[in-house]
């Protein structure tokens, strides 16, 4: 990316001043190098954001962000819809409440040395990841409806879990307000046979292993110590999301135009969020995040059920599970006052900081567990969320590596099976229906996921805490 447009704040905080329709800065929080490796369009998207009605502080970019719709991913914005703040369905993204959960095992490496194959053949029956693939739930429109109000909630109700999860979970499993008659029958069909599958692209399950800590105050809170065996599932709300970004995309381009927003990119499609559009999304969107919350859970089970094939009374305590891909009504300290703002978060970790009444009693004195995720062969981390009363970006960190190069580039660059080879002969078991996809998500086709908490925890955003190696990957 130039940079000759920016003004840089601190080491790893680049300032895009408002020029032209922008209301707002631009804001990107990333080392030089991290910065200048993104593509123009970044710093374009960033802009773009910025120039939505009702827009509160800055719009902002994390160190993994790259372009994506309409917003770019690792894009935070806050509305606020007492000054005509609008809600964006490209501001959250089509895979609706994309996230991760961590599961501990109460494994270490030694336990796993003669069953890792095992256990990697194990989790590839029982876990339905890729394309299209379907799952062991068929929902009447009774159940569906009832799965998008209530969430992890209900998966737990229909024996998915127990009730211990619900407290690790962001909004204790169940998003409030969702709508399930705003959510189309398209979309309904789209989830019938999907609940309790990883999906395709970067989706997947993970074995990991604690090998560095970084901080002990935090890593005893949440129950971490070297050579501690982890498992981190990683997925979304499947078709019904983006079943539901598209049919809203739609409404919101001639919503948009009436309501008088003149938009920059068409991609940032929205809706007042005081209009009946803006209610309805986000109605829908709640319940999508519902579906997302739910299909984790019901993967939960079904890996403890593989664990437990090979170690009998296994317990797998969760450690947390928090979304990417939303929009969520939250309150902020913004010029000395607080304010009820609808914060975007697309490819972006909502990461409290210590004190916040919002989280689990046990983690309140360190922080949110902010869950970042890797690709395959590279490491994944745990950060805890950092900032006080001096919160930065509402309240948020990255998500992940991000990507360095498109899926198109990665397989002219790689075959699927020399990567699942040359990851087994680093110890890393890849298991997958699909070379193609594996070629597609190729560890190198991502930013060095190091670099990237580096520059979230120098900008202020969340601290390390814990680095995990990867061993055995389920991959969607």
């Amino acid at each position: 990316m130039n940079l000759s447009q920016f003004r840089q704040r601190g080491p790893f905080e680049w300032e895009l001043p408002a020029s032209g329709r922008m209301r707002v800065p631009g804001v990107i929080f990333a080392s030089q190098a991290l910065v200048e490796a993104m593509d123009d369009k970044v710093g374009e998207q960033v802009a773009n954001v910025a120039s939505l009605p009702g827009i509160v502080e800055a719009s902002y970019a994390m160190p993994d962000a790259h372009w994506g719709y309409g917003f770019p991913i690792g894009g935070v914005a806050a509305f606020d819809a007492e000054e005509g703040g609008v809600v964006s369905a490209g501001g959250v993204g089509f895979d609706i409440s994309c996230g991760v959960r961590s599961l501990h095992t109460g494994l270490g490496l030694a336990d796993l040395a003669a069953l890792k194959t095992r256990l990697a053949d194990v989790l590839y029956r029982r876990i339905p990841a890729g394309l299209g693939s379907t799952g062991a739930l068929r929902l009447r429109p009774q159940e569906m409806n009832a799965m998008l109000r209530g969430g992890a909630k209900w998966a737990v109700e229909e024996g998915f879990g127990s009730e211990a999860d619900l407290a690790r979970i962001e909004e204790s499993g169940c998003m409030a307000g969702a709508d399930p008659s705003a959510v189309s029958e398209q979309a309904k069909k789209r989830q019938r046979d999907e609940m309790g599958t990883l999906g395709s692209g970067n989706h997947y399950l993970e074995v990991q292993v604690v090998d560095a800590l970084f901080d002990a105050m935090a890593a005893q809170a949440y129950g971490l110590a070297e050579g501690d065996v982890l498992v981190t599932i990683h997925c979304g709300s499947r078709g019904m999301g983006h079943q539901i970004g598209t049919d809203y995309l739609r409404a919101m381009v001639i919503a948009a135009a009436q309501a008088g927003i003149a938009l920059p990119d068409r991609e940032l499609a929205c809706a007042p969020l005081k209009s009946e559009l803006g209610q309805r999304y986000l109605g829908a969107m709640r319940a999508a995040i519902n579906c997302a919350l739910a299909n984790r859970q019901i993967l939960t089970q079904l890996a403890r059920e593989a664990f437990a094939e090979l170690f009998p009374g296994i317990a797998m305590p969760l450690l947390y599970d928090v979304s990417h891909n939303t929009c969520k009504e939250e309150r902020h300290l913004v010029g000395g006052r607080h304010r009820r703002l609808f914060v975007h978060r697309k490819g972006a970790t909502r990461a409290f900081a210590a004190g916040h009444a919002e989280l689990p009693a046990e983690y309140r004195q360190v922080g949110q567990p902010v869950l970042i995720g890797g690709s395959m062969g590279t490491s994944s981390w745990v950060l805890a969320g950092a900032g006080g009363d001096e919160e930065r970006a509402f309240a948020s960190a990255c998500h992940g590596a991000g990507r360095a190069m498109s899926r198109h580039e990665a397989l002219r660059r790689w075959q699927g099976r020399a990567v699942v080879d040359e990851l087994a002969g680093r110890g890393v078991l890849i298991r997958s229906p699909s070379l193609r996809g594996v070629a597609e998500e190729a560890p190198l086709a991502y930013k060095d996921v190091g670099a990237v908490v580096e520059a979230a925890e120098q900008a202020g955003l969340a601290r390390r805490v814990a680095r995990l190696r990867p061993l055995v990957c389920i991959k969607g």
